[in-house]
């Protein structure tokens, strides 16, 4: 059987091939030509609930999305109500009662798509009992360990006060929630007392009436470190030869680990690059000069932020 051989080419069309297909990795495609497509709120749109959900199509290769709201339109603008720039194709508001035009683009690095063409639609006045609180931070499924947090909420149209609930077991008790206040604003710090999932509401008030409770948001508090790293190879003091395969062992609740290499003295740090952030549990050293003595450690990061205790300084000795 002969050997099959590539005619050149052959080979010159795979290596443009290739080419082009770095290319469009490297350089961001325009989305100057492409359009969004509105979905929500439709045009002449009405409502007695104050909480407007906007909705558009995805356009490929934005990165983010312009919403622009105005009162009451855009060719006579009497306020810019609402100029925010988010990542999702999606997005929810407190408006007080009135007459609104909303309008969103498309953008990336480096274009943009036209804005939408802008649509109407108008707030009726209500009793807030029909009306509930949007939560603004700590965002949903939050995964923190700064233990204490501003949780903060958008006002609501007619309220005077703020009821604010936090609580472990997911409110099952009204009687012995976490923490319970009524204030005047709309933001509120709070101390978690322990590691574990928080939940927590808030409901708007007036001398008359109470709105529905909001969403339940969650917040999960984790301040315990991982466990220390146990260094592998190569062993303290060792007469190692360039390259140095450095290796540690893994850590379960690890997602990543921090790698310092310091100077002789075991004080300054190698270069600019370290500590070096890292998610194996090796990483392959090559510089330096024959008679240097190098000091490392490794501490490991979870997905809270926190860090592990440093273990002792180990040593190695470039031939």
């Amino acid at each position: 059987m002969k050997p099959y051989h590539f005619a050149p080419k052959a080979f010159l069309w795979l290596f443009m091939l290739g080419l082009f297909y770095s290319c469009d990795a490297i350089i961001e495609p325009s989305i100057s030509n492409k359009t969004v497509q509105a979905e929500a709120p439709a045009e002449h749109y009405q409502s007695a609930s104050y909480t407007v959900g906007f909705w558009w199509d995805e356009v490929d290769h934005a990165l983010s999305y312009h919403l622009q709201v105005v009162a009451p339109s855009f060719s006579s603008p009497g306020s810019l109500v609402l100029d925010t720039v988010i990542k999702k194709n999606t997005f929810s508001f407190n408006f007080v009662p009135g007459n609104y035009q909303w309008r969103v683009l498309a953008q990336n690095g480096s274009s943009q798509t036209a804005y939408t063409s802008p649509r109407d639609f108008s707030i009726a006045s209500t009793s807030i009992k029909q009306q509930s609180v949007l939560l603004i931070s700590p965002v949903n499924n939050l995964l923190t360990n700064q233990g204490t947090q501003l949780f903060q909420w958008e006002s609501l149209y007619g309220a005077t006060k703020y009821q604010v609930e936090i609580d472990t077991n997911n409110f099952a008790d009204e009687n012995s929630v976490l923490y319970n206040q009524t204030i005047p604003g709309q933001n509120v710090s709070f101390t978690f007392p322990r590691s574990q999932v928080y939940q927590w509401r808030v409901r708007a008030e007036n001398d008359t009436a109470q709105a529905q409770w909001s969403a339940i948001s969650l917040v999960t508090y984790d301040n315990t470190p991982p466990v220390q790293v146990t260094l592998s190879s190569p062993t303290d003091g060792a007469s190692v030869s360039l390259p140095v395969l450095l290796q540690w062992g893994s850590v379960t609740s690890a997602t990543k680990y921090k790698l310092y290499l310091y100077q002789g003295d075991g004080v300054t740090l190698y270069s600019k690059d370290f500590p070096m952030l890292l998610t194996a549990t090796s990483y392959n050293f090559n510089s330096g000069k024959s008679g240097d003595k190098i000091y490392w450690v490794v501490t490991a990061l979870d997905a809270a932020g926190n860090e592990s205790q440093a273990g002792a300084l180990r040593s190695f000795v470039l031939q």
